[in-house]
Order: C-alpha cells, then structure tokens, then sequence
C-alpha cells in the first residue's frame, strides 16, 4: 500500500509539473515564434546562419561526451522520419500509421546490398529510397479511397505485413536474428567511424529533407496538397487531381524514411525486426501531431521533445513511460494545435499576452 501511494504521489507531482512547464512553454515558444516570424529578411537570415554555426559546431562542443553525442544523432534521425511522415498527415491530410514499414524497408535494404552485394553506402542510400518510394506507390494506390480510421488500419496492417516478412522469411531476411556487421560508409578512402562523422551525414539529410518540406510547402504541389488535406471535393473542382497528389505524398514520405532507415542501419552495423514495430510508428507520428500537424519547426521541435524525454528520464525507468504518456495528454488537452501551429507561423493567431497588452495600448505595438 505504501508503495502504491509513494507511486500516486510521485505521478501526481509529475503531472503538476508538466502541466506548469507546458503552461510556461506555450507562452514561451508563442511569443518566440511570434517574434521570429515577424522578423524583417536582415536579422531573420541572421537567425538562421547563427543556428547553422551552432549545429556545425556541435561535435566540438560534446565530442567528449559519447552518450549525449549518440543521443544527438538519434535525435536528429526521429527529426528526419517525423519530417518525412509530416508530409503525408500535415500536408497531404492522410493519417498513416505504419510509416516505421518505410523506415524498416529503407534498413533491410542498406543491410542486404552492403553485406549480401557488397555495395558502397551511398549506392545503397539510393537503393533503400528507390525501394521505400515504390513500396509507398504501391500503398498509396489502393488506399486512395480511404481516409481517416480507415485508412489508419489499412497503412497499420501494412506495417504488420512488412515486420512480419522480415520475421518468417528467414533466407532472405535472416529472420529474428537481424543482420549483423554492416559496415560503415566510405568516402573517397575513408571509412567513416567516428559519431561526428555520422554526425555530419545525418545533419545533412536533416537539412535536406529541411529544404525539400519547405520547398514543397511553397510549391503549387505543396497548396495542392493543403487545398485536398482541407476540402478534397474544393480542390478537385479547381483541377486539382486529388490522386495524383496523394501517391505523391506517400511516395516522397516513403522514400526519406527509406534513407533513414538506410542511415540506421549503417550507424548501429545492425537491424532486426523489432527496431521497426508499430510502436515506433506511433512514436513518429506523436511527433508530428505534438509538435503540430503541417508546421516544419513544430515538427522538429515534436521530434526533439519526444526522441529526448525517455533518455532524460532514464534515472527513473520506473515512471519515465508513465511521464511520457501524461506529456502527451496534457499537451492534447492544453494545446490541441501542437507547440508551433500553422496559424502563428501564417501570422493568423497572436500569443495571448500580446493580444491582452495590444488591447490596453502597451508597448506591444512596438512588436507588432
């Protein structure tokens, strides 16, 4: 009874201060969105060169600690899947939840031509994007039809039917027991080993995939995308083929998971079944949705919160999953919207203390 009630106690002081620090946090990343967005070109470019200065230097600055550097890099791999699955729910609106079947046929492919066929890293990165894109054509075909829960079971019993293949088919796959001793890349002579060389890739395709979701974003296929995610039926009276632009999605999703997973399975030399199970596919997908559905710095932030929690909380195994799981609850009855919507990124919506301070005629204009 003691124990249970120390347990009560513990929880009880842990979801009090959550609650506090997502209170204190949406003010936080509100007012500094609302600030960032309303940044003239000048100091917004200045902005972005001092973030990149930061991220390159990085390795510099933790180099001596191994574990927080693996953290970082792990980190910045779940910003890259939760980017690539924020492409099909937050642009195109289809709610896919066996994203982590791309990421696992992106691994299993790197692992087979690097230690079956002996093939160099980067022809298997192409591979492992070339197979995940056409694993994600040949799922978007027969789920165009479908939305919402259904097509949430259609895509969970997809990623079922990958991780179960690459259980049973033990010739090909090895089954449970994974493939080992997949080596690392090389580059013009040099074998990469190092964290900060792996470090360096992963940042790379970070920002790549960076590019290629804004970019999107401010194409024609990308209002495309948002006009068939608000009102399919809108969209295809103004010509709009609303099929097309879904295959798109899950195609181009599927094949950055693809090099993820293609990057994973270099970096641990290893991959086994149970790297790509349906809980990691919710775990992506609780990114995208906590960070905020369609917005690419929510997404990241999403990414960062969720990737680093279980390892901050790691001291206290015994209610980390607990802790984890009333973040997610709390955050869903406090912020439904995620922590960097599209609306404050659009300039739509302002952080309550600024509209409070505007009412009575503050030094808010001054922001504004």
């Amino acid at each position: 009874m003691q124990n249970l009630l120390q347990i009560f106690f513990t929880l009880l002081a842990a979801g009090i201060s959550l609650y506090i620090l997502i209170r204190f946090g949406s003010y936080v990343f509100d007012l500094a969105t609302y600030k960032i967005v309303n940044l003239t070109k000048g100091p917004r470019m200045v902005a972005v060169l001092g973030g990149l200065s930061i991220l390159l230097a990085l390795p510099f600055m933790i180099g001596n600690m191994p574990y927080l550097f693996r953290t970082v890099i792990i980190i910045t791999l779940y910003i890259v899947l939760a980017l690539s699955l924020n492409l099909v729910i937050g642009f195109a609106g289809q709610l896919s939840m066996g994203h982590s079947a791309f990421y696992g046929i992106g691994a299993y492919t790197t692992a087979l031509l690097m230690v079956e066929a002996k093939w160099s890293f980067w022809l298997a990165l192409l591979a492992s994007a070339v197979v995940a894109s056409l694993f994600g054509f040949l799922l978007g075909i027969p789920t165009l039809r479908l939305k919402g829960d259904y097509l949430a079971i259609a895509t969970i019993g997809f990623g079922e039917l990958v991780r179960l293949v690459l259980i049973n088919w033990v010739s090909f796959t090895r089954g449970p027991a994974g493939i080992p001793g997949i080596p690392g890349p090389s580059l013009f002579g040099y074998t990469i080993h190092t964290n900060a060389d792996y470090y360096y890739i992963i940042l790379a395709l970070m920002l790549l995939t960076v590019v290629i979701s804004n970019r999107l974003l401010n194409s024609r296929l990308g209002r495309g995308l948002i006009a068939i995610r608000d009102d399919e039926i809108a969209a295809e009276a103004m010509g709009i083929n609303p099929a097309t632009v879904k295959i798109m999605a899950f195609v181009l999703g599927a094949a950055i998971a693809g090099v993820a997973g293609s990057f994973f399975a270099s970096y641990i030399h290893y991959v086994n079944p149970d790297n790509f199970t349906y809980v990691e596919s919710v775990v992506i997908l609780c990114m995208v949705v906590l960070g905020g559905t369609g917005s690419i710095p929510g997404v990241i932030a999403g990414a960062i919160i969720l990737a680093a929690l279980p390892e901050f909380l790691r001291d206290i195994s015994t209610y980390r999953y607990a802790i984890y799981g009333m973040l997610l609850i709390l955050m869903m009855i406090n912020r439904p919207q995620g922590m960097i919507g599209m609306e404050l990124l659009k300039g739509k919506l302002k952080p309550k203390s600024i509209r409070l301070r505007l009412k009575k005629g503050g030094r808010s204009h001054a922001n504004s």
